[in-house]
């Protein structure tokens, strides 16, 4: 059909045609919540992200009541430390930061938000890198897998439903779900972040969490954003040892890659909305170049479009918010 007969603003006129024929929802449900915690007794802002904060124990259970009230999907947990050594011992510790946040956050919220770790060793590393290093200073990706599988236990068992390795080393999902299922959790799952590029939107995010490399960078074992094939390979690589859903970031970098990984692999993916995207916003709408909230959910609503199941961001509380009263 052809003008005049065919006419698409026909379903445009109102904000009732338009919700009725949308063909990509957003939804409380399908957003997380990345939050910080540390061990101190205070909310630190982060300068970098306003209205994000380091959170304490009792911050971090309050913000998890709020996002159970408000429909999240769930919250995604890091861990700040000044507990560091050159293997990163206290991520795998029982007693650790993000270990004390799950068991109180379980107590708080019960089974009402899924629960997820990060799982890494930067943040608890002396020298700031995903790994051990060799004494060159190289990443020992061997040597690497049994604390990150180590670590996975540690938070399974502190109350993690999923566990989130962010590290990507080659072999860590398979190393991962062979020391879940030694440990008797087969039921914990795997959310690998299979396609984690070697990014400049992470600026925000290594002040947030201390994690920024002391010497050299992570581009040895962090992907190059001129790459999808490569991509599509991790992503296959990590289901076929065992992932159970995965993660790309940085997210509006990467709608194409989130509609493939979605679209070739059949698995659940998640975009990730960094650090940097959010501070870009915050930053534009500071300075009134845009509408807040409409970019926000209009930046949300894209990740999903192009085939993410669900969006990490740092708007997650607020943006279900806004969901709410529409």
């Amino acid at each position: 059909m052809t003008f005049p007969n065919s006419r698409p603003r026909r379903l445009r006129r109102t904000p009732a045609l338009r919700a009725l024929f949308a063909e990509t929802s957003l939804n409380p449900g399908d957003l997380i919540a990345p939050i910080f915690v540390h061990g101190g007794s205070d909310v630190q802002p982060v300068a970098g992200m306003p209205g994000v904060s380091r959170l304490d124990f009792d911050s971090a259970a309050g913000f998890a009541e709020q996002a159970a009230e408000v429909g999240l999907g769930g919250i995604l947990l890091f861990g700040v430390t000044s507990e560091k050594d050159a293997v990163g011992s206290s991520a795998k510790a029982a007693g650790g930061v993000v270990q004390t946040a799950l068991q109180r956050i379980r107590a708080e919220v019960g089974n009402q938000l899924v629960l997820m770790a990060d799982t890494c060793l930067c943040a608890y590393t002396d020298h700031g890198h995903c790994g051990v290093l060799t004494d060159s200073g190289e990443v020992d990706n061997d040597a690497t897998l049994p604390l990150l599988a180590a670590t996975a236990v540690s938070q399974a068992r502190a109350g993690a439903d999923i566990v989130a390795p962010s590290d990507m080393m080659d072999g860590r999902v398979a190393a991962i779900r062979a020391g879940l299922d030694a440990a008797g959790l087969p039921e914990t799952a795997i959310m690998s972040y299979a396609v984690k590029h070697a990014s400049a939107f992470y600026g925000p995010f290594r002040d947030a969490a201390d994690s920024s490399p002391s010497q050299g960078d992570r581009r040895g074992y962090q992907m190059d954003p001129a790459n999808s094939q490569e991509a599509i390979r991790e992503a296959a690589l990590d289901i076929g040892e065992g992932a159970d859903a995965l993660i790309v970031k940085p997210a509006l970098p990467s709608l194409d890659l989130i509609h493939r990984v979605s679209s070739e692999l059949g698995m659940p993916v998640s975009g990730y909305a960094v650090s940097g995207e959010y501070a870009m916003i915050e930053a534009a709408a500071a300075n009134g170049q845009l509408d807040r909230r409409a970019a926000v959910l209009e930046s949300l609503t894209a990740i999903r479009r192009a085939g993410a199941g669900t969006v990490i961001t740092y708007h997650a509380l607020e943006a279900a918010r806004w969901l709410q009263d529409q």
